[in-house]
């Protein structure tokens, strides 16, 4: 999906609600990206690191709001995406990822982007650049 509405500075993408993350979702995630970390898929090693659980792959967070982005404009209006995770996301947890314009100039909009989880901790932060014309 695309947009069709006028872009400018304040505008909101539609939230992206993911489902409570399970352990099948980050062992598919593993076998998918390569990232086999037992700390994200082995709950014997979480333990030993001193940890309750497992938790999310930071990456899985960041393809969540690559996802975000791509259903709100086409991949190749994308100029730019980064990101700094924040915290981790817990196995169970619920991710919503949210956008929104800070700027537009030069036919190019600038977005502030958050992954957020349902207590209100915030996991990833990150900004885009996308074209709007």
């Amino acid at each position: 999906m695309t947009t069709t509405v006028a872009i400018e500075a304040g505008t909101e993408l539609p939230p992206l609600r993911i489902k409570p993350i399970s352990r099948t979702t980050l062992a598919l995630f593993a076998a998918a990206s390569g990232d086999h970390n037992p700390v994200h898929i082995d709950l014997d090693v979480a333990r030993s690191a001193g940890l309750d659980d497992v938790f999310a792959h930071g990456m899985l967070s960041m393809a969540y709001l690559g996802r975000l982005l791509t259903d709100w404009v086409s991949q190749e209006r994308i100029r730019s995406y980064r990101v700094r995770f924040v915290s981790i996301t817990p196995v169970h947890g619920e991710p919503t990822c949210t956008g929104r314009v800070v700027s537009v100039e030069d036919g190019l909009a600038t977005l502030e982007l958050a992954v957020t989880l349902a207590d209100g901790t915030v996991t990833l932060t990150g900004d885009a650049t996308v074209a709007i014309n």
